[in-house]
């Protein structure tokens, strides 16, 4: 194959935090590699005119989407590669038509959003979120019956998805049922990962903690409303580390109101909440600000990510993120 030309399209800043010197040497060794040197979210002009004549173009978030004007600047485009989680903002029926391939870092993203609900889940059952505010107040034995450990208990997943499919199986080390929800996977599928097919009311009337990681779609808004909250069980932990626009937050506060549950929100919407919103001060809700993902050093696992799917692009080989535009909707 002769030497590719590859461009990196996205903001200098995101390039400098996701991809490490080692990652850009990978990519280069298989053509000619431009860098964008440009702060700020790049226009559709400035990706027009970065990208001419491009085999290989790399993204990352901001990136505008590809239609016509920029792939024009292009005929021989053959992959993009993302280097962040959904490629939606960067799709249009452009791409679809001209046979590009598409390949995200989703599966590396999901699996730190895998391992911070893990960790959610674990400190959650052991109530440490309230036990370290007892300590604090010298309350040294205060709430240590409410302990629990990830033994014996039932998990629902809403979604298995990469994050969700991850999280799974992150959970198969534990002696744990654990229940799913998906429509878009069958029993048989879902079995082979540990785990058993069940419809959202069983779930959530059956489980101890309750984890989100469905996609943002019309069907999914507001999953989680008055009518659902109300069938979990009292003590029951809703981790939500997949998008704000799951849950119902007016219901959702009502039920906290009344100390039934726990929740843990890596996502809300809008994001941030408001300074008065009642998530800030509410007792029972621990609330991070979207780290859930790539965050810092976890950036580079993107980075290597990308540098591997290019590695087998050109060996022909399968790809690991590939994306099937045909099954856009469905995606997070």
């Amino acid at each position: 194959m002769k030497p590719l030309k590859i461009v990196m399209l996205q903001d200098v800043a995101y390039t400098e935090r996701i991809f490490k010197p080692e990652h850009v040497k990978q990519i280069q060794r298989h053509g000619t590699l431009s860098i964008n040197s440009r702060k700020g979210p790049p226009t559709p002009e400035e990706v027009a005119e970065l990208i001419e004549g491009a085999d290989i173009a790399i993204t990352s978030w901001d990136c505008p989407p590809f239609e016509a004007a920029i792939l024009d600047r292009c005929p021989d485009l053959k992959l993009i590669a993302h280097a962040a989680g959904t490629v939606k903002p960067l799709m249009s029926l452009d791409v679809i038509s001209r046979g590009i391939r598409v390949s995200s870092a989703n599966q590396a993203l999901a699996r730190g959003v895998a391992e911070t609900t893990l960790g959610l889940t674990i400190v959650s059952l052991k109530n440490i979120w309230q036990l370290a505010r007892n300590t604090r107040d010298g309350e040294w034995n205060k709430q240590r019956e409410l302990v629990r450990e990830l033994y014996e208990i039932t998990v629902g997943v809403i979604g298995a998805g990469l994050s969700g499919r991850y999280y799974i199986h992150l959970l198969q080390q534990f002696e744990v049922q654990v229940l799913v929800y998906d429509p878009f996977l069958s029993a048989s599928q879902i079995q082979e990962m540990g785990a058993v097919k069940v419809e959202l009311d069983q779930l959530l009337q059956q489980a101890d903690v309750v984890s989100i990681h469905a996609p943002s779609i019309p069907e999914t808004n507001h999953l989680m409303n008055e009518r659902t909250l109300r069938l979990m069980k009292d003590d029951a932990i809703l981790i939500n580390t997949a998008r704000g626009s799951l849950i119902d937050e007016e219901a959702l506060v009502a039920e906290l109101r009344q100390g039934r549950l726990w929740a843990c929100l890596d996502v809300t919407q809008p994001e941030p909440p408001d300074v008065q919103h009642p998530f800030r001060s509410l007792p029972n809700v621990t609330l991070i600000p979207h780290i859930a993902g790539a965050t810092n050093n976890g950036l580079h696992r993107l980075g290597s990510f990308i540098a591997r799917e290019i590695d087998l692009f050109v060996q022909h080989s399968p790809l690991l993120g590939e994306v099937k535009l045909s099954g856009l909707h469905s995606m997070a």
